[in-house]
């Protein structure tokens, strides 16, 4: 038998391992949690058992999830999206139960061996009714699909469960009355909870901001985190002392802080403490879940695995189609939430610690649930092909789509194609028409794109990290290609694609900071723009301006910054039009270069070549998808591009050394 600091470092190290092998696998951490609490539980190897010190582990897990949700909780989003939130949303939770109502009264009328009463069945549709808002809003955000229509359909949905473990909370305890106890326990629980978060909701949020203030204004940072675990924990206490649970006090404490200025401070002081109580609350459910019993009756947990998908996944489909959706649409928002998800696992304890189900029942459903989260990734993955072979009319909405962004640049040479039309995208445009340049943009955000092209603007509806979309957009007439948004990822796939379309094709590409540099880099990227580098040099001009440095000097301090930094656009791709803005071809210019078999420069080094004495430099190479760090000692190779910069006959001569 461990003592509590043995279970506790057992958990850490187990949790520890279990993460970096699914990370590996690039699966969210929480299967790993799971898998390890499996393996360690008292069905498997038997390392640990389930004892006080991990169900206080796994409240505690509970608690800052729900504390989270509720600090996440927005009334002004939920107002944004109430059509899809309570129509949509409630209509998914509700149909969820319902169909599970019927499904256990079903069994129990054909099998009456088999104990299902309709408040065991209510608890299990509450349970499935859930699906995994960590799993899907990671892949979502990893496949750019938040603010596509599926996408925000599923958050619409997502944000309605969450707001539905609430009610659930408080029923499925009572649900374990005696049935003439029930009615009275119900409404006596329904008392408490509005007394309660009237109190909490009303009088607890004149007295948080006051406290709040109080606390901010001792200037400790120590003090502010704890004064934040006493008030979470504090209204899990009081919520609990009303025969309420531990997890909606905690729901309750975090609308409240949502309200104040401090919401974004509180998430991440909180975040270490959720995700690692957290990650300790899914070991404990995987330590619940017996093997052995699993392995005997794996036909039913196939069949528990296969039926509750399948109904999420349908009736989602056909509510969303309900609600307006495209047949497209509809499929990928119900194979996005037809797994279970954490809070299906929160309130399936519930279930069984109320006595409501047999065990043998919660550890089927249980194993069900874990393999439906395991599986979940690979069908959200694979969810275009299965859209695409299902749904007969999605390949013309997605050709009409193309076709429609092929119709706007058809006419057009020389643009440059925008990916993502968001606050940058936009700035960029305004710019690029005062100075008469043509431009496409592309974006993923229905309600945007319809807006910005009422308005005039070039932007059509598509994905920039698909092929079919970049052609469409022209890139092959196309003169550059700027990502506006910062996410590496989508970033490298679309570098990958105008590598194989245009390889030519200047690439400029935003990034938070420079940490992803030299993997941008390497993919193609002809600059890379760090947000962190220009608040920087922005943030130094300001101050040294306010500290009596002469204006003139800070812009001299700034550009010398800025051209050390973006060394590679000392010069740019000129065109035949360019040619009246240089008469005398003095200005600095890039000319690809592509080394053919009989290129005189293959073989050779750089420095054999001695571009240098020509007044033309060598900027870029590239060799397949790789962008080389170009030095003195780089050996030329046939099929390179070589990227020159100087004056037009500079690179004139260059190209006559390099070719002939």
């Amino acid at each position: 038998m461990f003592s509590g600091l043995e279970l506790t470092l057992l958990l850490l190290g187990s949790a520890v391992l279990g993460v970096v092998a699914f990370r590996m696998m690039h699966l969210p951490p929480m299967l790993g949690y799971l898998a390890v609490g499996i393996l360690i539980g008292p069905h498997a190897l038997g390392l640990a058992e389930n004892s006080k010190t991990t169900e206080t582990l796994a409240e505690f897990g509970v608690v800052f999830l729900m504390f989270s949700i509720g600090l996440e909780f927005s009334l002004s989003q939920l107002m944004a999206m109430r059509r899809i939130v309570f129509g949509l949303g409630m209509a998914q939770v509700v149909l969820t139960i319902v169909a599970t109502m019927l499904f256990g009264w079903l069994l129990a009328t054909q099998l009456p061996g088999l104990k299902i009463t309709w408040q065991a069945a209510f608890a299990l549709g509450g349970a499935l009714a859930m699906s995994s808002t960590a799993i899907v809003v990671k892949m979502l955000t990893e496949r750019l699909e938040l603010e596509s229509g599926h996408g925000r359909k599923i958050i619409g949905i997502l944000l309605f469960q969450d707001l539905a473990v609430v009610p659930l909370l408080i029923l499925i305890p009572s649900l374990g009355k005696p049935p003439e106890e029930l009615a009275e326990t119900l409404a006596w629980a329904g008392v408490k909870a509005v007394i309660v978060l009237v109190l909490l909701l009303f009088i607890g949020q004149k007295i948080m901001r006051k406290w709040f203030t109080i606390v901010v204004k001792r200037r400790s940072q120590e003090l502010f985190m704890l004064n934040l675990l006493l008030i979470t924990l504090g209204a899990a206490w009081i919520t609990e002392h009303a025969g309420l649970s531990l997890a909606l006090g905690a729901f309750v404490a975090g609308m409240l802080i949502s309200e104040t200025q401090y919401k974004h401070q509180v998430e991440e002081d909180i975040k270490p403490f959720r995700d690692v109580l957290l990650g300790l609350f899914f070991i404990t459910v995987g330590m619940l879940l017996n093997v052995g019993l699993v392995l005997e009756n794996w036909w039913l947990v196939l069949l528990l695995l296969v039926l509750p998908v399948l109904l999420k996944f349908a009736l989602i489909a056909v509510l969303a189609k309900m609600f307006g959706a495209s047949d497209g649409v509809s499929m990928r928002t119900g194979l996005a939430l037809a797994q279970a998800g954490e809070f299906g696992f929160v309130l399936l304890n519930l279930t069984s610690g109320a006595r409501l189900i047999d065990d043998f029942i919660i550890q089927l459903v249980l194993a069900s649930m874990v393999l439906s989260m395991l599986v979940a990734p690979f069908i959200i993955a694979r969810s275009d092909q299965i859209v695409m072979k299902v749904a007969s009319n999605e390949w013309m909405m997605q050709s009409l789509q193309l076709t429609q962004i092929a119709s706007r640049t058809m006419s057009t040479q020389k643009h440059v194609i925008i990916a993502g039309f968001g606050r940058s995208g936009q700035t960029l445009a305004t710019l690029l028409t005062e100075e008469k340049v043509a431009y496409q943009a592309l974006d993923l955000d229905p309600e945007r794109v319809q807006e910005a092209q009422a308005a005039g603007a070039h932007v059509s509806y598509g994905d920039a990290a698909r092929r079919e979309s970049l052609v469409a957009a022209g890139i092959y007439r196309a003169s550059a290609l700027v990502i506006t948004y910062a996410s590496t990822p989508s970033a490298i796939k679309v570098l990958h694609l105008v590598h194989e379309l245009a390889p030519a094709l200047p690439v400029i590409v935003r990034s938070y900071d420079d940490t992803d540099l030299d993997v941008l880099k390497k993919a193609g990227a002809a600059e890379v723009v760090p947000e962190a580098l220009e608040g920087s040099l922005m943030l130094a001009s300001h101050a040294l301006v306010m500290m009596g440095v002469p204006l003139r000097r800070v812009v001299h301090r700034v550009q010398s910054a800025r051209d050390e930094r973006y060394a590679s656009l000392r010069g740019y791709f000129h065109g035949s039009g360019d040619v009246s803005d240089d008469p005398e071809h003095l200005f600095v210019r890039l000319h690809s270069v592509t080394l053919r078999e009989d290129a005189a420069s293959v073989g050779k080094r750089i420095d054999q070549l001695d571009l240098g004495q020509l007044g033309a430099d060598v900027t870029t190479v590239r060799r397949g998808k790789e962008r080389l760090d170009v030095t003195p000692l780089t050996q030329l190779e046939v099929g390179d591009v070589v990227v020159l910069r100087g004056s037009a006959d500079a690179v004139n001569r260059a190209e006559e050394r390099l070719l002939h």
